[in-house]
């Protein structure tokens, strides 16, 4: 049974705790939109928008989104573009809390 990860909070994870592994990485992007793109140890999905405000506002909602679960991910943005990327630090790679924030990312940008 899957777990809405929309419903889930991010938890501390301490510097050694196990990534996840591939095949877990392959399911819970199963949850997640069509475009974010799984490379290695990082969960990136570029969006597109109708100019530089709306990019500007979608990264600052992203931020705003990161600083309440309490897990940063990398931030990009141009005119008509931002790019979020999530990984975590400590354990080298994915972890839930990245797939937690995406998703809640993506409930946030379906609106």
């Amino acid at each position: 049974m899957e777990v809405d990860l929309t419903t889930l909070k991010c938890e501390d994870l301490p510097k050694g705790s196990p990534a996840l592994t591939p095949e877990q990485v392959e399911d819970l992007s199963r949850q997640l939109a069509a475009d974010w793109q799984s490379t290695g140890d990082r969960l990136s999905r570029r969006l597109k928008v109708a100019g530089y405000p709306a990019a500007h506002m979608l990264a600052n909602a992203a931020a705003f989104l990161a600083e309440r679960e309490g897990h940063h991910p990398d931030i990009c943005f141009g005119w008509g573009w931002c790019e979020v990327t999530w990984w975590t630090h400590t354990v080298g790679g994915l972890s839930m809390n990245d797939f937690i924030c995406a998703a809640k990312l993506d409930a946030l940008v379906a609106g």
